[in-house]
């Protein structure tokens, strides 16, 4: 029987939810939505899914790895590996690791060489998603199972419930009962594009979540992303452990930069797709983070030390001291001690500009972590 192996990509520079996010302190480390942060949720989540599988093989950078270790240990996950890129080099790679890691680790609990019915299959998460229905969150990975026992790389497509220029389309092609060949990929549409989508039925979001066995998904990487595949090899090949972290060779820092659709879903002839209907959201945006949350009867939400008044379908987070908001309609303001942004939600995509003209400028206030402020917000 095969089992699943949660794999949890723990990326992140922290600019789209700045001030609150920061490089130090991305967006899956904070408590966004509840007591717990999106990566301890999407850990749970994973287990409870895999239940008598594989712990979880997670990926995060050198500067995360003690508050990702912390932040499993509070809540009993402890991983099979704890992967330390030196190095960003975006999911390709990152799955490249980890399949590499799982196979090596099936290989090793067995006396032959596993392939087929037998090898485990992995259930791809970013770190940073929330996802609302989990049982329609499970029956989309057991659909998802049967097409990555197939022999596909399966993306789970988001359905629409709203023209949306913000993230990647993918057609499905044709039908196989609870999955679908995919037909294409297609990139940020525009806004006329995302209404005919919408309307066609056919185009479902991009949600970045995946399913497959090690050996498919490094099979069609090999093919497709050849350069890829080596540098992966050869860091495996050169890692280390030591305090419960896997440190990968040098080789990894010679590794394209690339993401798991341009490497391997937009070129190989085994794409699939599960739709997804789980009330997801990948949150990145302050405007994204609002729709999810409970908000009052004006449309509000208010974190923290917060008075509004005459305010409507606005989001205000205070960290450490009183914010009073009055007359705002359709804003975001984020308080933290060391900075203030204020932004309509309509163009919260925009604070990006924002942190880059700070990077340019060397302003710490990029870099310097928010979580001691943040957790505070849920108390």
């Amino acid at each position: 029987m095969q089992t699943l192996t949660p794999v949890i990509l723990s990326g992140g520079s922290g600019t789209r939810l700045w001030p609150l996010s920061r490089e130090l302190c991305p967006k899956q480390l904070l408590p966004l939505v509840g007591r717990r942060t999106l990566l301890q949720d999407t850990a749970l989540r994973s287990r409870n899914l895999a239940q008598q599988g594989a712990p979880p093989i997670v990926v995060c950078s050198e500067a995360h790895r003690f508050l990702v270790a912390e932040q499993l240990r509070e809540i009993e996950v402890r991983p099979q590996a704890t992967v330390l890129e030196p190095k960003g080099r975006n999911t390709a790679p990152a799955l490249a690791i980890a399949a590499l890691l799982a196979r090596q680790a099936d290989k090793g609990a067995r006396s032959s060489p596993s392939r087929g019915a037998s090898e485990p299959i992995l259930l791809v998460s970013p770190a940073d998603h929330v996802i609302l229905d989990t049982a329609a969150f499970a029956a989309a990975i057991s659909a998802a199972c049967d097409a990555a026992r197939a022999g596909f790389v399966v993306t789970l497509g988001v359905v629409p419930d709203r023209p949306e220029t913000g993230y990647g389309h993918i057609e499905r092609g044709a039908d196989q009962g609870r999955w679908s060949l995919v037909d294409k990929f297609v990139e940020k549409p525009e806004l006329a594009t995302a209404k005919r989508y919408v309307e066609s039925g056919r185009y479902l979001w991009n949600s970045g979540m995946f399913v497959c066995t090690p050996s498919t998904y490094l099979e069609e990487l090999e093919r497709h992303s050849n350069v890829i595949y080596r540098a992966c090899v050869r860091a495996v090949g050169e890692a280390t452990v030591d305090d419960d972290f896997t440190r990968l060779g040098s080789a990894f820092l010679d590794c394209p930069s690339d993401s798991i659709d341009y490497a391997v879903m937009e070129k190989t002839a085994k794409a699939a797709v599960v739709p997804l209907d789980a009330g997801w959201s990948d949150v990145g945006s302050w405007s994204a983070l609002y729709d999810v949350l409970e908000k009052d009867a004006d449309g509000n939400v208010a974190r923290g030390d917060v008075v509004l008044e005459g305010c409507k379908n606005s989001y205000v987070l205070s960290t450490s001291r009183l914010v009073a908001a009055i007359g705002l309609e359709g804003f975001v303001v984020i308080e933290t001690p060391d900075a203030v942004a204020v932004l309509p939600r309509h163009d919260a995509q925009r604070i990006k500009a924002v942190v880059d003209r700070l990077k340019r400028s060397g302003r710490i206030e990029v870099r310097d972590t928010a979580t001691p402020t943040a957790r505070r917000t849920e108390q």
